[in-house]
């Protein structure tokens, strides 16, 4: 019988610990598409003036596209790049500068490269509240990623006010 009380007692434990630790219903932000819509405008407006035809793609926390904006002359790699990187930073929650940058450095880093969806070339750049990332944003299309990324910056920055 004792042995009967104890594996009831343990039993009894584990789902008390399991009902702790669940959250239930969980509360996350998210990129509107107003917002999306916002910064990849921005995005694609500053890299035009600084002589870049690019392709901005914002995605949600998820990674999922929220906005696409395609400048004249944007050739058309810029699409699927610019998606890959905002996927990519989405999901690691990073630069894909910083994150190209690490696995050139770090051999144990260097796989990152074969997870699929992945594009380990800079200009994605998550977008966030605080430091809760809600989605990012990626851009194909400067004579190299570290333009890609500025005009990411550059874009986020615009609307840095309704980051609260």
């Amino acid at each position: 019988m004792q042995r009967y009380a104890k594996t009831a007692a343990a039993i009894a434990i584990a789902f008390a610990a399991t009902a702790a630790s669940a959250e239930g219903v969980r509360t996350e932000k998210n990129i509107s598409l107003d917002l999306a819509t916002q910064i990849a405008a921005q995005t694609v407006a500053t890299c035009t003036a600084n002589g870049y035809a690019v392709t901005a793609t914002v995605v949600d926390r998820a990674g999922t596209v929220r906005a696409v904006y395609r400048a004249d002359n944007a050739g058309p790699h810029t699409l699927e790049a610019s998606r890959l990187k905002a996927y990519t930073s989405a999901s690691a929650k990073n630069t894909t500068l910083a994150m190209m940058e690490g696995a050139q450095k770090n051999p144990a880093a260097a796989n990152l490269v074969n997870i699929p969806g992945y594009l380990l070339l800079g200009g994605g750049v998550p977008v966030k509240v605080g430091n809760e990332v809600i989605g990012a944003v990626g851009v194909g299309g400067a004579p190299g990623g570290h333009l890609d990324e500025q005009c990411a910056v550059a874009g986020i920055a615009k609307v840095q006010d309704q980051l609260k």
